[in-house]
């Protein structure tokens, strides 16, 4: 998933769709968070505070990393109006929102996206989205019949796959930007 991601962004032809290992890495992240939150919820030993608190230490340490690094370039490199909307998606990261700002501002495509040096962080705040609706949705599930889930996940899988399939076609940036054309 990754080596497509790097090998797209290289501008290897044959690797053009590249970003649908970001897709993959989503599938691969879907299934071992649900496994770990399932199982959890079947020994009754889930703690929705354990499951934040291990995301958050894995993730915020290299992202605030990130955003520090890049602070002094900024400043140095940009001009004033790039330096606004750089502090723009400083405070959309900081929110796990990125992929709403750069949904609005452009395409992940188009030129000026090239410029954004914090635009791969959309993939992120929709990872984190999940994080938050997901697992409240499978404790709230977990009072309930075991059936109820899997319905439940079948239901979000082919109501996102049928949203998706439009969305390519009607809103191509939601489409690739925003959680819901992604679950």
């Amino acid at each position: 998933a990754v080596i497509s991601v790097i090998l797209f962004h290289a501008d290897f032809q044959f690797f053009a769709g590249g970003f649908i290992g970001v897709d993959i890495f989503f599938f691969i992240s879907g299934y071992l968070i649900s496994k770990i939150i399932l199982t959890k919820l079947k020994d009754k030993n889930f703690s929705l505070l354990e499951f934040y608190e291990r995301r958050t230490r894995r993730i915020l340490p290299a992202l605030f990393v990130m955003m520090i690094i890049l602070l002094p370039f900024a400043f140095y490199i940009m001009l004033p109006s790039e330096l606004l909307k750089f502090s723009k998606s400083i405070t959309f990261i900081s929110g796990f929102v990125s992929n709403f700002l750069f949904c609005k501002e452009s395409g992940y495509f188009e030129a000026e996206s090239t410029l954004k040096p914090f635009l791969h962080t959309w993939s992120l705040a929709v990872e984190e989205q999940f994080y938050i609706i997901f697992p409240i949705s499978l404790i709230i599930l977990s009072f309930f019949k075991k059936y109820w889930t899997i319905i439940f996940i079948v239901t979000i899988f082919f109501v996102s796959l049928f949203i998706s399939e439009i969305g390519w076609r009607l809103k191509p940036d939601a489409n690739f930007f925003l959680a819901p054309f992604r679950v």
